[in-house]
């Protein structure tokens, strides 16, 4: 007998087993209830968490982002007569690109966790009333894509993600991988930014010393830079969201200071003992004062934590191909599943 409960983390309790599934499954960082409630406060596009019970035990959840196509800022209305307007849900992780928006308990085989996604396409699809236009799945590896493929699903390709498998004892074993003139850039790259007097890098878990509307203001001038994303649903960054990320005792925040105490640039890594994930990296425009290689600088830091750290890889996300490829980072390819409403419900 399966239970589906659909929850809006803005109203809604935790569940009272969703802390143990998390530490069981060994789900990451933007999974935890508390982010997914700061996160959709405001949101446009608001999360729904759908978790699936089997005999009482909770097997499955899945994460989707509830979309219209108003483009309002506002936001987002989940019950009344929003139900009525067009809307569809998206299953993603908001700011965690090329991660699958899915989990399961482990001892669930691939018929029974089909039968859990269908579950969730029916129920969620059901929540989100008459309007629902059906299931986007954004983040699908190619050998899950059985999971949610079939007739009348759309299956396309998607940018993938790019991954660093740790096969070094050490810092320098990495740098032995790279070509001689990637080699050579890196470590004088690295060394210019050491002996800058100008520079202050700070790396380290829970910070309580920064300034998260600071955080939030340069994030997201640097994504307006890099110009609008193609169907892109998701709201802003906001300081209530980075404020409680950076506090974390498993998120890793980089940041770069002038010696005036200015921001120059940050990133975050969302600590795994698998898988490390980078999530956030912005800096200030090279002519506002920023050193040019604060972005290699930072890779670095991110690659010895994985090795020291003795971790399986580190994924660095989607865009920047090349460059992370002369990284020794490879493309894992993703593909995206459009479920229409008659299909899904």
């Amino acid at each position: 007998m399966i239970d589906v409960e659909v929850l809006d983390p803005r109203v809604d309790p935790e569940p009272a087993d969703w802390a143990a599934f998390r530490e069981a499954e060994q789900l990451p960082v933007p999974w935890d209830y508390g982010l997914l409630r700061i996160e959709s406060q405001g949101s446009p596009s608001p999360n729904l968490l759908t978790v699936v019970r089997q005999g009482g035990e909770l097997v499955g959840a899945v994460m989707s982002m509830l979309c219209r196509p108003s483009g309002s800022k506002r936001p987002g209305p989940v019950g009344g007569v929003a139900k009525l307007g067009p809307r569809w849900l998206e299953v993603q992780l908001l700011w965690l690109s090329g991660y699958p928006a899915w989990a399961f308990a482990e001892r669930l085989d691939a018929l029974a966790r089909k039968e859990v996604l269908r579950a969730f396409e029916r129920a969620a699809c059901r929540y989100t009333g008459l309007g629902c236009l059906g299931v986007v799945y954004r983040v699908v590896t190619p050998e899950t894509v059985p999971l949610v493929s079939g007739r009348g699903r759309k299956v396309v390709e998607a940018v993938p993600t790019m991954v660093l498998r740790n096969n070094f004892g050490s810092l320098d074993d990495w740098y032995a991988s790279l070509t001689r003139s990637r080699r050579s850039s890196i470590r004088g790259q690295v060394k210019k930014v050491a002996a800058d007097p100008g520079v202050v890098v700070r790396g380290e878990f829970a910070r309580d010393d920064l300034d998260a509307g600071e955080l939030a203001g340069l994030l997201l001038a640097h994504r307006a830079r890099l110009g609008t994303v193609k169907f892109d649903s998701r709201g802003p960054v906001t300081a209530a969201y980075l404020d409680a990320l950076v506090r974390r005792p498993d998120v890793l925040t980089t940041t770069y200071h002038d010696d005036s105490g200015r921001l120059l640039a940050f990133t975050t890594l969302l600590d795994h003992p698998v898988i490390p994930l980078h999530q956030h990296w912005a800096a200030r425009p090279v002519d506002e004062g920023r050193p040019k290689h604060l972005y290699f600088d930072v890779n670095v830091r991110l690659i010895r934590h994985m090795i020291e750290g003795n971790r399986k890889s580190l994924s660095l996300g989607r865009g920047l191909g090349e460059v992370k490829s002369s990284l020794g980072f490879e493309p894992r390819p993703l593909r995206a599943v459009v479920v229409p409403r008659p299909v899904a419900g």
